[in-house]
């Protein structure tokens, strides 16, 4: 296991003061923060080595593009791709679900064809599958969770049948935490069976445990670099070669293409005729030195700090809140990662938010970019709190103790009565 205080010197962000309070950032399922060794690979490459990719003969944009293609390399390595040509940059894995479905949705699903969904999805996972139906006469249907919030193989069993040509699935969602990777791995075998394609969601996961998806048996997986210590603006396609090589551009212009006339055009190799026109050479700098601190961590280590700090979120919850808080999903940290959504018994997901922004506690609020998912559960919001690397067991007492006193104050803060002065109890 590595040492997480020790890892805290590299996020210069965790030592700004909030409200007077030292910063607390527990918003990590929205965004992780920067590493200084993730800031200065992107710095070097801007102030010594800034060019255009694939696009000269000069030193400058060979070395450029020799750092490009490294990332490829290097993300490749980090999910067990087969080839680095199976790793497309996008924009982030809301760019990576649409290109599936605006490539191979649209050449490969038609009027009667069925989209298999889960409820448990993030909007990006299910809006572009949405739309393409809808483009295309086909029909979405929704795979349900238990009321423990987990997913189930009878229950895409009984769904998936000779009409399923995709089937969208998260592989942790967003919201409980739930890990779904291995219901997927089977789900995968069954959806090949009827000739359907995988496209998993791993924004929450990829971050946070081993990935290996040669294993998980998916078709494309997408997750975006700013969640794994990388910076915004680069996310990640990852496809079947043997799939993505039948596939005509999501986008075209710019190094799409091997050739053009008037009367045709010959598209690129993959993954270049996915990445149309300058790239974020930036950023997939910056997500190669993502890449490298994490495998340095080791994402074993990764996943059992998170379900430590879990465990131990569910021990004072219980301790000191008992059931003025009301936790959604799984209680075992086992199959869940590091997401908590919870309420506060009589006070608006809202207000309990900007009331831990007090304590300098940062958290998110709202529905998530899941809003079925919460309507399923009955809720029309939630508080989450969301845990990365750097995260330590003292903050989570520091949520803890916050927690306990917003219940104190919780009459004053329905009518507004209280204001900054609630980080000191008064």
């Amino acid at each position: 296991m590595f040492n997480p205080y020790e890892i805290r010197r590299d996020f210069p962000i965790l030592s700004r003061v909030i409200r007077g309070r030292k910063l607390v950032y527990l918003d990590n399922a929205a965004t992780s923060q920067k590493p200084k060794q993730v800031v200065a690979a992107i710095a070097k490459y801007y102030l010594w080595h800034n060019a255009n990719v694939h696009r000269g003969l000069h030193t400058l944009s060979q070395e450029a593009s020799q750092m490009y293609e490294e990332a490829h390399e290097y993300v490749a390595k980090f999910v067990n791709a087969r080839s680095w040509d199976e790793v497309v940059f996008t924009h982030n894995v809301t760019e990576a679900i649409n290109l599936v479905a605006f490539t191979w949705g649209l050449s490969n699903v038609g009027p009667g064809d069925e989209i298999v969904v889960t409820v448990m999805e993030h909007h990006s996972n299910m809006l572009p599958w949405r739309k393409l139906a809808k483009i295309r006469g086909a029909r979405v249907v929704y795979v349900d969770i238990t009321d423990g919030g987990e997913l189930t193989y009878e229950s895409f069993e009984k769904l998936l049948n000779k009409r399923t040509k995709v089937v969208a699935v998260t592989l942790m969602s967003n919201v409980l935490g739930t890990i779904t990777a291995d219901v997927v791995k089977r789900v995968a075998k069954l959806a090949h069976e009827y000739g359907a394609v995988v496209v998993a969601d791993g924004a929450q996961y990829v971050p946070h445990a081993p990935t290996d998806v040669r294993e998980l048996g998916v078709d494309f997986l997408g997750f975006s670099g700013h969640k794994m210590l990388g910076p915004m603006g680069i996310g990640v396609l990852w496809g079947r070669r043997e799939i993505l090589e039948e596939l005509e551009p999501f986008k075209t212009g710019g190094d799409t293409i091997k050739e053009v006339t008037l009367e045709d055009v010959v598209w690129h190799d993959i993954p270049w005729r996915f990445e149309a026109g300058t790239p974020n050479v930036g950023g997939a700098v910056g997500l190669k030195a993502a890449v490298e601190y994490l495998m340095k961590l080791g994402m074993d280590s990764v996943r059992e700090h998170e379900k430590e700090l879990v465990r131990y979120t569910f021990k004072r919850f219980n301790e000191e809140l008992g059931d003025e808080v009301e936790i959604y999903g799984h209680k075992d940290p086992e199959v869940r990662g590091g997401v908590i959504a919870f309420n506060v018994k009589g006070l608006n997901h809202h207000t309990v938010g900007m009331a831990l922004d007090m304590f300098g506690i940062a958290v998110r609020t709202g529905m998530h970019c899941a809003h079925p998912l919460h309507r399923r559960l009955g809720l029309s919001g939630s508080v989450r709190a969301s845990y990365y690397v750097y995260n330590i067991k003292e903050e989570v007492d520091e949520l803890t103790t916050s927690l306990k006193t917003i219940i104190t104050l919780r009459d004053k803060l329905k009518t507004g009565e209280v204001d900054e002065r609630i980080c000191t109890g008064t």
